[in-house]
């Protein structure tokens, strides 16, 4: 095969938007004061901006065709996305949920769409082939089984989601495969206050679904088979083989973590 047929090829495999959630909540975000920098997005690690690593991991993937990258400054991102090999910088609002809600609205970045966020800049080419490749129907999620992460960081702690096939953990990413994620994402839009509480965010599917959530009776696949159909879409979950993809980055001793974790990459 030539040149021009293997680069033909690699841009046809290259389908999928990326879409990186680079805002923050209102108020100072405790890593980037740590920091002493104005955007947790910019916060420094291995002597490069954390959204820089996202950007240049997804750039390096061969699935990737587009990035996007949302934020409410834009432009005080755009060096550290030019560092990563560039992508599209566009304005966001408060809200994580209504913000790719009306991007999905604006019908000018198509779907699919890998959505991830800043502050994981742990994130791997192998991790994005894994998600992307066992990812389907509407709207899959990844998430990290306890076993996988304790098997390998006995130390982590991490916000648990107690099933009856263990805890999990997500790992922030997303795939959309088609509009129907609206549904899910109007949802969210409401219930986002509660999605650390396991009985609350799935009391918004019914009470059936809140019960077995809180008494353990039904594994988080079932269950998000079940919220799914609840959202009229098919909705899946991803079990991730590489507990690192849920470490994101929000305080002094994940940054640690993660600095440690670049080392043995390195092989140091």
């Amino acid at each position: 095969m030539g040149l021009g047929a293997i680069l033909q090829s690699d841009e046809a495999n290259r389908q999928w938007t990326a879409v990186v959630l680079a805002g923050q909540r209102p108020g100072t975000d405790p890593l980037a004061a740590y920091f002493d920098q104005e955007f947790k997005a910019l916060v420094p690690l291995e002597g490069k901006a954390m959204l820089t690593h996202v950007v240049r991991s997804l750039n390096a993937s061969p699935a990737i065709g587009r990035i996007v990258v949302l934020s409410q400054e834009p432009d005080a991102l755009a060096a550290a996305v030019a560092s990563g090999g560039g992508g599209q910088l566009r304005a966001s609002n408060d809200g994580i949920s209504t913000s790719l809600l009306a991007l999905l609205g604006s019908n000018e970045v198509d779907l699919p769409w890998l959505v991830t966020t800043a502050d994981h800049p742990l994130l791997s080419q192998q991790m994005i082939s894994e998600f992307i490749e066992e990812s389907g129907g509407d709207l899959s999620v990844a998430m990290v089984e306890r076993r996988t992460m304790l098997a390998q960081f006995p130390d982590a702690k991490r916000t648990w989601l107690r099933f009856s096939d263990g805890g999990w953990s997500g790992a922030n990413l997303f795939a959309f495969r088609s509009s129907q994620v609206r549904h899910a994402l109007e949802l969210w839009a409401a219930a986002e206050k509660d999605r650390k509480q396991v009985w609350k965010l799935f009391l918004h599917f019914g009470p059936y679904l809140a019960l077995r959530a809180i008494t353990r009776t039904i594994g988080i696949r079932k269950a998000f088979e079940l919220a799914g159909k609840k959202l009229g879409l098919d909705a899946r979950l991803v079990s991730m083989s590489d507990p690192v993809a849920a470490i994101d980055v929000d305080k002094p001793s994940d940054h640690a973590l993660a600095t440690e974790i670049f080392a043995k990459r390195r092989g140091l």
